[in-house]
């Protein structure tokens, strides 16, 4: 699949995936660590990003550059329809990485979404604009003369797992998740499968069918 081909799952009409679903997916293909084990919260309850991975790692700097934001810019203007920016600090919270403005830009260049292990910033205005934001908290400090960014579109970690640029990333209330793109057609083709079922065992057990009966007919809970 190359990378301007549309994810499976986001067509008008198409089965959506959940975090869970793709969890489960890559589990039977031996991918058993492909969730981030720290939450990443939402920004807004509800919210959900899939879209290939374009990464950026910030590292601590001191140095007060005349241009401190050509880095960052030079990223998002690079962002393509379907991109979910992921901002890697190494766990870093002392600043705020990514605020309104950003957002604003990436969701004018159809990025999905980002999900970053530091916090973010203008959360009450980042909201009204429904760009899907994922962090580890927030706070109003700007990264300026503190972090810089030291690579783009390189492999980066976040929550203990490896992200390279081109993975697919799927972010929703239950946590955070990474296709890694040697398995991404077995994995979707599954989770599309598992959706599909799951959609047929919730209208059985509603009607009255037991645990067991479900079970044993779909392998599927």
């Amino acid at each position: 699949m190359s990378f301007d081909e549309p994810v499976r799952g986001l067509e008008p009409g198409d089965v959506i995936l959940t975090a869970a679903m793709v969890a489960d997916s890559l589990d039977s293909v031996g991918y058993r660590h492909q969730v981030l084990h720290e939450h990443l919260s939402p920004l807004v309850q509800g919210s959900r990003a899939f879209g290939r991975a374009s990464t950026v790692q910030f590292a601590p700097s001191f140095a007060d550059a005349e241009s401190p934001y050509d880095d960052a810019i030079a990223f998002i203007d690079a962002l393509t329809p379907g991109d979910l920016a992921v901002v890697a600090t190494d766990g870093n919270l002392s600043t705020g990485y990514w605020g309104e403005l950003f957002s604003a830009a990436a969701k004018g260049r159809s990025c999905v979404g980002v999900v970053t292990d530091g916090n973010i910033r203008d959360s009450s205005k980042i909201q009204p604009l429904g760009f899907p934001t994922f962090s580890a908290g927030r706070r109003p400090v700007d990264f300026r003369a503190r972090m810089r960014i030291v690579a783009t579109h390189q492999p980066v970690k976040l929550g203990g797992v490896m992200i390279h640029h081109g993975d697919l990333v799927l972010a929703d209330d239950d946590g955070i998740v990474v296709i890694p793109q040697e398995v991404e057609t077995e994995v979707l083709d599954a989770a599309r499968s598992r959706a599909k079922s799951e959609s047929t065992v919730l209208g059985e057990l509603l009607g009255g069918a037991t645990l067991r009966e479900v079970w044993d007919r779909y392998r599927v809970l």
